[in-house]
C-alpha cells in the first residue's frame, strides 16, 4: 500500500471515528463473506461494519483521541462504527456472537470513553432507547395524575364538609318546622 493510500485510509478511519457515537472492536477470524453480510445487515442502516488494518487504525484511534484501542488490536479486527443507538448495534453483535462463536467482541469506545467486552455486553443488555423514554414518559405522567389529585383533594373534601353542612341545616329545619 502506497503511502498517500495509507494516509487517505487513516484520515477516512479517524473520519469515522469522529463521526460515530460508540465504536466496537471485533475479531472476525473464520467468519465467511455470507456470514459477515448477515451481520452487516443486523446490525441496520446507522451502523457500518468494516474490516480494518491494525497499525492504520491504531493510527487514526490516536488522532481521534481515543485511548485504549491499541491494545484490543491484534488479529483479524474489524469495528463497527455506530452513529445511531448504540444499545442496538450491541445487541445485533451479541445474538450474531452467540449464533457464530467465531466472531469475538474484544472491547470498545463510547463517547471518548473505553469499553471492555463484558462492558460492550452490558451495553446491549439495556432497553432500548425507545422503551427508556416510554418508561421516564409514563413515570412524568404518573407524577402528573399524582399531583392532579394532591390539589383536587382539599376541593372535594371542601364539597363533602359544604354537603354535610347543608344536610345538618336541613335537617335542623326540619325539626324545627316539625315542633
Amino acid at each position: 500500500m502506497a503511502k498517500s493510500d495509507r494516509q487517505a485510509a487513516v484520515e477516512e478511519i479517524t473520519a469515522q471515528f469522529r463521526e460515530s457515537n460508540a465504536s466496537v472492536l471485533t475479531e472476525y477470524r473464520g467468519l465467511t463473506v455470507k456470514q459477515l453480510k448477515e451481520l452487516r445487515r443486523a446490525l441496520g442502516a446507522d451502523t457500518q461494519y468494516a474490516v480494518v488494518k491494525n497499525t492504520l487504525t491504531k493510527r487514526a484511534a490516536e488522532s481521534a483521541g481515543i485511548e485504549g484501542m491499541g491494545d484490543l488490536l491484534a488479529g483479524p479486527s474489524a469495528i463497527a462504527f455506530i452513529k445511531g443507538d448504540a444499545v442496538e448495534a450491541a445487541k445485533g453483535l451479541r445474538d450474531f456472537a452467540k449464533a457464530n462463536p467465531l466472531l469475538v467482541i474484544k472491547g470498545g469506545v463510547m463517547d471518548g470513553k473505553s469499553l471492555s467486552a463484558a462492558e460492550v455486553t452490558k451495553l446491549a443488555d439495556l432497553e432500548s432507547r425507545e422503551v427508556l423514554l416510554a418508561k421516564a414518559a409514563g413515570a412524568m405522567k404518573a407524577s402528573l395524575a399524582n399531583a392532579a389529585a394532591l390539589f383536587q383533594a382539599p376541593l372535594m373534601q371542601f364539597a363533602r364538609t359544604a354537603d354535610a353542612l347543608r344536610a345538618k341545616v336541613e335537617q335542623s329545619n326540619g325539626e324545627a318546622a316539625g315542633e
